[in-house]
């Protein structure tokens, strides 16, 4: 992106609205964290929440702190491989329960049954069973995305319109010819939605595992933003809390918000403007 149109995009009215939406957002929780100083009363719940002033001077001297950024990195190489191997799997089991009635009634009732189980749950019996820590958060965080891959990728190929298949058969396309000119194409915005939510959920699930596994602190792996956000709740840090709390918030969005632009370079047809 080239100077003029980061300008561009900086000026748009859609930019505008989010940055005062976030201005706003934290003018009042400043005000709602200092009420009791301000107003002689202290407003509930947000009242005991630090001040943003407080958690963005905690911030700024954890920038220079090399542990903070391992957390980062940590958390961001267990959600990556997670969420990689989720897709490899996730996107082809998806379309061959799609295109498969036999293996659709075979794997999809097993399917269903696992796919409620929320993925924290799976975290204590990750650790039994999975030989170090961190195969443990790996694999749970693989669950994060996986299910909510498969269901998009399933959904978007059973909602294509029966009468291209036809149309495709009626001019002699092979099986494979109707796979990759309309089972694909069709389902790829559903692979992008699929894919967009599944990092959100992965985010959510490794800082979770992190936290209820100890970080990884056995087993040969190292701690991440969710043991980060643990030790300190542990040292009374509750500033810090908050940051680790909205690094995960922007590196999620980050995460997201990168698959639906490369998403869109695969989809160009579904873009109005």
């Amino acid at each position: 992106m080239n100077f003029t149109k980061l300008k561009k995009k900086l000026n748009s009215r859609a930019t505008v609205r989010a940055l005062i939406a976030i201005t706003i957002f934290f003018i009042l929780w400043e005000i709602g964290s200092r009420s009791e100083d301000l107003f002689g009363v202290r407003f509930p719940w947000i009242g005991l929440v630090p001040a943003p002033s407080g958690v963005f001077a905690a911030w700024a001297g954890l920038l220079g702190d090399s542990s903070y950024w391992a957390s980062w990195y940590l958390s961001a190489k267990r959600v990556f491989t997670g969420f990689l191997v989720a897709m490899l799997l996730g996107i082809p089991f998806g379309l061959y329960m799609a295109v498969n009635r036999t293996f659709n009634g075979i794997a999809f009732p097993t399917f269903e049954i696992l796919r409620p189980i929320p993925p924290l749950a799976w975290v204590p019996a990750s650790i039994i069973f999975w030989p170090t820590a961190e195969m443990s958060i790996a694999f749970v965080t693989f669950l994060g995305a996986f299910y909510t891959i498969v269901i998009n990728v399933l959904g978007g190929a059973k909602s294509i319109d029966t009468r291209f298949f036809q149309a495709a058969e009626s001019m002699g396309a092979s099986q494979w010819d109707i796979f990759r000119r309309v089972v694909l194409p069709a389902t790829l915005p559903s692979i992008v939605v699929g894919s967009a939510v599944g990092m959100g959920i992965t985010w959510e699930v490794v800082v979770a595992a992190e936290m209820i596994s100890g970080g990884g602190s056995s087993g040969g792996a190292g701690g991440g933003l969710g043991f980060f956000i643990w030790n300190s709740y542990l040292g009374g840090s509750y500033e810090q809390i908050v940051v680790g709390m909205l690094s995960i918030g922007i590196a999620g969005y980050l995460s997201s918000e990168g698959l639906r632009k490369l998403g869109g370079y695969f989809t160009p047809w579904l873009k109005t403007r």
